[in-house]
């Protein structure tokens, strides 16, 4: 039988160490493991953090990350070969770089990329230079070559094989200076999810990824996508986002699906979550996305 793979990968490198560092020390607290076909598959410990910006990439920590994404390709991949399915727990957006890492050594792949935010900010608009708001700009080959071209690969992913769904920063970040997503890089806001339902636009998300043209796909999940009111414990709110039951309604559709090839989770600050509440709630809701997954990877 195989099984749901758990990789611990508590980075704040991408970010701050606020807290969601303790994201996988919560979710297993809360339940996590509770029912899952899941097996605990290690921990990828980051580098030390220095809160200085790096003069030359004008990003926190870019050599740590640099560094980190590759030890956590590794771990990634090393579950990859042994045929079970990697849940990746951070952390901070930055370890989606690893975890692509882990998928473009074997070929090209996609993406769907749910979180409240497009994260496409080049290094000079991002105010603090956290790489947590620029990590899609990253994958996709935009910024210091030192993150967009990890061990001389290029870019992790092409414009085209990737699908934002969920998001509402749009005016936000058309504000602050971010580029703007390319044409090819297919995009469904939160106004379009609900324009045309959630499961529905998440099998449209699922279908696209899946044409043909790659290996499979990874599932991103900053919890900043959920609607702020029901999800308060990140570190950058703004109003509106998607609700519990969208959410497993898309995390089942896409999860399902045999072309996913795993799954992060990003953002939750247990510090921000004083009685627990939400962690728990969260874990009701990852272990529902989670269950078609667990079946389906039975032999």
């Amino acid at each position: 039988m195989r099984k749901l793979a758990i990789i611990e990968a508590p980075s704040a490198l991408g970010l701050r160490p606020s807290g969601v560092q303790e994201l996988p020390e919560a979710l297993f607290d809360a339940g996590l493991l509770v029912g899952l076909d899941a097996v605990r598959a290690g921990r990828v410990e980051p580098p030390a953090y220095d809160p200085a910006r790096d003069a030359d990439t004008g990003i926190l920590n870019p050599h740590g990350i640099a560094e980190y994404s590759v030890r956590l390709a590794d771990a990634v991949g090393g579950v990859l070969d042994t045929g079970r399915f990697p849940v990746v727990l951070g952390g901070d957006c930055s370890i989606l770089l690893g975890n692509l890492l882990a998928l473009r050594r074997r070929g090209r792949h996609g993406l769907l990329f749910l979180d409240g935010h497009t994260d496409f900010y080049p290094p000079s608009a991002e105010p603090a230079g956290e790489a947590a708001s620029m990590e899609l700009a990253l994958a996709t080959g935009r910024g210091p070559r030192l993150l967009t071209d990890l061990e001389g690969r290029g870019p992790l992913l092409r414009d085209e094989d990737v699908v934002a769904f969920g998001f509402r920063d749009a005016a936000e970040s058309a504000e602050a200076g971010m580029q703007p997503l390319p044409a090819h890089l297919h995009a469904i806001g939160l106004d379009g999810v609900r324009a045309t339902g959630a499961t529905a636009a998440a099998r449209q998300a699922v279908d696209r990824l899946t044409d043909g043209t790659g290996a499979g796909f990874w599932v991103h999940l900053d919890v900043d996508v959920l609607d702020d009111a029901l999800m308060p414990a990140v570190d950058y709110r703004q109003p509106g986002g998607l609700t519990w039951e969208e959410l497993e309604g898309v995390l089942h559709t896409a999860l399902s699906d045999p072309g996913a090839v795993g799954l992060d989770v990003t953002i939750f600050n247990p510090r921000l979550d004083p009685d627990g509440g939400t962690a728990t709630r969260l874990t009701e809701c990852l272990r529902r996305g989670l269950a078609p997954r667990a079946d389906h990877v039975r032999d």
